[in-house]
């Protein structure tokens, strides 16, 4: 960490500190004074936050998913309007939101993934959603694009913030088991505990199956759990701890003719897996004040991947962040006002070895780098009401970067990168009733190359590999967005209509020697606007309905190559329903997922996968007052189609006059038909 960064992070916290004594904020404030956005220890708190948010948000209950084999986000946040999942196998799944990380067809990108407010991703912003165990979530909150400012998020999809419970909100003991189909086995034991002084929550979970596709076993032991102490009336800091070990085997695309006539098909080749050991440390004090709130704390994340692929990845990695926050609410002069002022920085160093793949094992090394980075995201927001109901904002998030990579094999292939960017935010919030919202809001995100991009192999004159640093820029866009949310009768609904052009996306492209080095490389002007919904209806007091829609138009504007081309992988419409038919004693769950037009598979627009539909069943059944069963039916149809897709440049076909299939291996198959059952006790 450099002394000016160092500098710039101290003073942000400073003044963040020097600000709780502004006086003309900790005045008590009126009515239309609600909007101070706290720590969101329980659902209600996180529901009062996206309330108070201009912008597409929204939040997920653990009772949402509850009646699922929830293994991975695409089971938790399945009807959270505008987050664009797809099972790959296994716990992999491709999770987008507005068409963050198109081309990353592994990992994550363009999202900032957090647990409990702390960042899961790396400090290069690289991060594997598979640490995020949904059995022993609260809720979720979903902020998306701009919206994730207060998250310290500053790319194109926002962010997603996990909550465990405490002790306070989840006392007591909870035990469930549940499994089917692929000899699938999972177990959760927790506990929750508190008094006066303090709570203390813990959870232990496993997981294994054998996955709906050959080597794809999956195997998985976790630890959650905290510890909150309150120092006074005001003062209460909250010690949290997590620990994953993580066995993976990779089935991998296939050819579209595979996919679709033998989707139980795996790749074995290599023995390619993804192994993680990890453990987590965090701390956060809040400090309750007149006008608002003051909170700050620090983490540490080390971790451990061995990730055979096309080579053997051996990585170990340190991650240490800081970060503060502070929210105030009051008057000046009658209007009710409201600023937010946060730092989040985030410095990590990494051991980065890439071995010759034999059969799984290292061979030869082929790459040997030492990694370097550091995000600090800087934010700060300021509200005004000038008349009652409609609520005037303006911030931003200064963003600085660096990452280094220090290529021991090969040193003339070291490099360095430094960032700086400042993304505003203006937006409006008018509440005509208690019940109902509109808001409108403009932003700029800058999104920065991780190592995954830095470090890419490059290929020089002649067709010599260069492995090593690769230079990119950082993607940016400016996203417009109007909206509403709220509930009116029978109907809740949430609706967002956005348009980011964005400049410099991170694509994927064919390596051209002394045009384009590397395969991910920064694009010229794409666009990306679209249509996030949601809608449930309370039909009766035994039936209600809840539904999600999509429609995503990504495309390039006036390239060079593609003109105004389609970019991959995400289709253009997205339905999924389901209807509830019983009460909380005993119900059944019908429901639909429907793709009318399958995705284009490249850049070239040469290649569209087909649409689908798929129809999967739910119930759950109340057996006493502390135990529950449930039952989760899926693709009962046996429907085979493909859901999702690696991005690519131009599909290559198949020739016919060969016996082999040549065409692209850059498809996954839907899930196939399974049966699932659990059983839930809290006593």
């Amino acid at each position: 960490m450099s002394a000016p960064t160092a500098s710039r992070s101290v003073s942000l916290c400073a003044l963040a500190c020097s600000l709780m004594s502004v006086p003309a904020l900790a005045d008590e404030a009126g009515d239309q004074g609600r909007i101070v956005v706290t720590a969101a220890s329980t659902p209600e708190d996180a529901a009062a936050n996206i309330s108070r948010t201009a912008g597409g948000a929204d939040i997920v209950t653990a009772k949402d998913f509850e009646d699922k084999l929830a293994v991975s986000l695409r089971d938790a946040l399945a009807f959270s309007a505008g987050v664009y999942t797809q099972p790959r196998f296994g716990q992999e799944v491709r999770i987008s939101i507005r068409g963050s990380g198109l081309s990353r067809g592994f990992h994550m990108r363009g999202l900032t993934l957090l647990q409990d407010g702390i960042p899961i991703n790396m400090a290069d912003d690289n991060g594997d959603f598979q640490e995020l165990d949904p059995q022993v979530f609260q809720h979720l909150e979903v902020y998306r694009g701009g919206n994730a400012s207060r998250l310290g998020g500053s790319t194109l999809g926002g962010a997603i913030n996990a909550v465990t419970p405490t002790g306070r909100t989840a006392s007591g003991a909870e035990f469930r088991v549940d499994g089917g189909s692929f000899d699938t086995l999972r177990a959760k034991a927790a506990y929750g505990y508190a008094d006066d002084r303090g709570d203390a929550w813990a959870a232990i979970t496993a997981d294994r199956s054998d996955g709906d596709r050959a080597h794809g076993e999956r195997r998985a032991l976790r630890f959650n759990g905290n510890v909150g102490v309150k120092l006074s009336e005001r003062v209460e800091t909250r010690f949290y701890v997590s620990a994953q070990s993580i066995r993976q085997k990779l089935s991998g695309a296939l050819n579209e003719v595979d996919a679709l006539n033998d989707p139980a098909r795996g790749n074995f080749a290599g023995d390619q897996a993804r192994n993680i050991d990890s453990i987590r440390f965090q701390n956060r004090t809040m400090v309750q004040l007149d006008g608002g709130q003051f909170a700050f704390g620090a983490y540490f994340n080390a971790k451990a991947l061995d990730h055979p692929i096309y080579q053997v990845v051996d990585q170990k990695s340190e991650d240490r962040g800081l970060f503060a926050s502070l929210e105030l609410a009051g008057d000046i002069r009658g209007l009710p006002v409201g600023i937010t002022l946060g730092t989040q920085a985030r410095f990590g160093h990494g051991d980065f070895r890439q071995f010759v793949n034999i059969n799984g094992k290292a061979g030869v090394p082929t790459s040997i780098q030492k990694a370097r980075a550091q995000t600090i995201n800087s934010y700060a927001e300021a509200r005004i009401a000038p008349v009652r109901g409609l609520w005037l904002i303006a911030g931003g998030v200064y963003t600085h970067g660096e990452r280094r990579l220090d290529n021991r094999l090969a040193p003339a292939r070291s490099g360095e990168a430094k960032f700086d960017s400042f993304a505003p935010k203006f937006g409006l919030l008018f509440e005509p009733s208690q019940a109902v919202q509109f808001y409108a809001n403009y932003s700029r995100s800058v999104e920065l190359p991780g190592f995954i991009e830095l470090g890419q192999t490059a290929v020089g004159s002649g067709g010599v590999a260069l492995p090593g640093f690769t230079p990119l820029d950082a993607q940016r866009a400016w996203t417009a967005e109007i909206g509403t949310r709220g509930s009116l009768g029978p109907a809740r609904w949430d609706l967002s209509i956005y348009r980011a052009d964005l400049k410099g996306e991170l694509l994927q492209y064919n390596v051209q020697p002394g045009v384009i080095p590397a395969a991910t490389f920064n694009a010229g002007q794409t666009r990306h606007q679209g249509v996030e919904a949601a809608l449930e209806l309370k039909i009766s007091p035994w039936a209600a309905l809840r539904q999600v829609y999509q429609y995503s138009d990504f495309r390039f504007r006036g390239d060079a190559q593609f003109g105004n081309n389609r970019l991959p992988v995400v289709p253009r419409h997205f339905y999924r329903a389901e209807l509830r038919l019983g009460t909380d004693r005993a119900s059944i769950a019908p429901a639909v997922e429907w793709v009318p037009q399958g995705a284009w598979v490249d850049y070239a627009n040469s290649k569209r996968v087909d649409g689908y539909a798929t129809f999967n069943l739910g119930a759950q059944a109340q057996l006493t007052k502390a135990v529950s069963l449930f039952i989760d039916a899926r693709n009962l149809t046996g429907k085979r189609a493909i859901g999702d897709i690696g991005a690519l440049v131009n599909y290559k076909r198949d020739n016919p006059l060969t016996a082999a299939n040549e065409a692209s291996v850059a498809f996954y198959p839907i899930e196939r038909r399974a049966i699932y059952a659990g059983l839930r006790a809290r006593l």
